[in-house]
């Protein structure tokens, strides 16, 4: 530490000048140290396989690569963060990915020429913890031999993803934050996707069916997003008071259940529910929690609207289209 450097006092770290002057001999130290050869090697070849892309033309054989865009080195001078996003690309995800074995984090994003799938050569990839692939062309299915990387978190929204969701997900153990919006992923929900705690699990927009697995009613979840599926069933297990829930978007499904005596999350934030085949009255536990968002429009519900507290916020919208809701903010009860 720089406290125990034997030639400057303790006293003078304090010294801004001096704060300075380690901070910026850090980074040219940092600066100084070559990548590995191995990495620049693929590296060039990922700039080829991209096409060679303007955005990566610093990328140079004879100069250092930690220095270049994009890309990140270890203290080591390995890859271990690579972030291509926005580049003006027709092609496939480079394979050469693959031979960065120490590569922490891809983010490949925004790139709609993008296409074909994800290359078998991920699975090299030990270390990689965190894979954004998001807003391409990538087709196919979801592979199974992600499971042979160490993700915690998987975002794979609004790329051109087909088939089922695979069980082999669950094998990942440290698996925290899932993304699957977006795609035209179909079948049924696995069990099981999500490990540890503070979890969010965003599902929405595919043509998802069956029921939703009981297991995502236990343990530390903090959003789930299933909406515009076709999923079935009764999903009041995910609620309760004593869960750490924010976020529960369960519209556009054909979910069946009795809202009447459901207790809600003590700390939920955003409610949807619209457009299912809910019945039974508006819950009274809703008074107690304050949401940010209600939406139960669009279901089979009848009764009174519980006025009392947080139910003052929200607005006839939420609650328009509904089987004989009645009180404020909807028109009087009739005796």
């Amino acid at each position: 530490m720089l406290t125990n450097h034997p030639h400057i006092p303790a006293n003078k770290m304090s010294n801004p000048h001096l704060f300075l002057l380690f901070f910026f001999l850090h980074i040219y130290l940092s600066f100084s140290l070559d990548c590995n050869a191995a990495d620049r090697k693929a590296l060039l070849n990922i700039k080829s396989e991209l096409g060679n892309p303007p955005e990566l033309s610093a990328w140079l054989p004879a100069t250092n690569c930690c220095t270049w865009s994009n890309v990140y080195c270890t203290d080591t001078g390995r890859i271990y963060n690579i972030y291509l996003i926005s580049l003006n690309v027709s092609t496939t995800i480079p394979p050469s990915l693959g031979n960065l074995p120490e590569l922490e984090t891809i983010q490949l994003q925004a790139m709609p020429g993008l296409y074909g799938t994800i290359p078998p050569s991920f699975s090299k990839l030990a270390k990689l913890q965190l894979l954004l692939l998001t807003n391409t062309s990538v087709s196919g299915v979801i592979p199974d031999f992600l499971s042979r990387t160490n993700l915690s978190a998987l975002d794979l929204s609004y790329n051109k993803f087909s088939g089922p969701i695979p069980l082999s997900l669950s094998k990942l153990p440290n698996l925290r934050f899932l993304d699957l919006s977006g795609n035209s992923l179909s079948g049924r929900i696995p069990p099981g996707l999500l490990h540890g705690t503070f979890r969010f699990l965003y599902l929405d927009r595919n043509k998802l069916s069956g029921d939703i697995p009981q297991d995502y009613g236990n343990g530390d979840l903090d959003t789930i997003d299933l909406s515009h599926n076709r999923l079935t069933g009764d999903p009041s297990f995910l609620f309760g008071i004593t869960k750490p829930t924010t976020k529960i978007d369960l519209s556009w499904n054909q979910l069946e259940f009795d809202l009447t005596r459901v207790v809600f999350p003590h700390y939920l934030e955003y409610l949807d529910l619209s457009h299912n085949r809910i019945n039974g009255k508006v819950s009274k536990s809703l008074q107690d929690v304050k949401l940010r968002f209600l939406n139960l429009s669009y279901n089979e519900l009848c009764g009174e609207i519980p006025n009392r507290r947080f139910m003052v916020n929200y607005q006839a919208d939420s609650y328009i289209h509904n089987k004989c809701l009645c009180g404020t903010p909807l028109p009087p009860c009739k005796s």
